[in-house]
């Protein structure tokens, strides 16, 4: 596989390693999204200091309202999570 087929496959596998632990085994609860956020993106939950953040950022998330994350709903948070890393990485004076 390419670097990007593999990094395709690299995100679907994690979305799948915690979906489903709590019940639809194609979704994330706000439990599972907290869990895969801890341990795959600490530093974003780290510099969030809000103790709430997981609770809105399932809000800004969920946009069929039904409590919890589906694979397109995760992926467009990939894509602009990725985005702005890209847009700070482009701004960054290089060592």
């Amino acid at each position: 596989m390419s670097q990007l087929e593999q990094a395709m496959a690299l995100i679907i596998g994690v979305f799948d390693k915690y979906s489903g632990t709590e019940g639809n085994k194609f979704t994330l609860t706000k439990g599972e999204l907290k869990t895969l956020m801890e341990k795959e993106l600490p530093n974003f939950l780290e510099s969030a200091k809000d103790k709430d953040a997981v609770d809105k950022l399932m809000k800004d998330l969920d946009e069929n309202g039904d409590s919890e994350v589906d694979f397109n709903e995760f992926i467009i948070f990939v894509a602009a999570l990725t985005c702005i890393c890209h847009k700070y990485f482009e701004n960054k004076p290089p060592k």
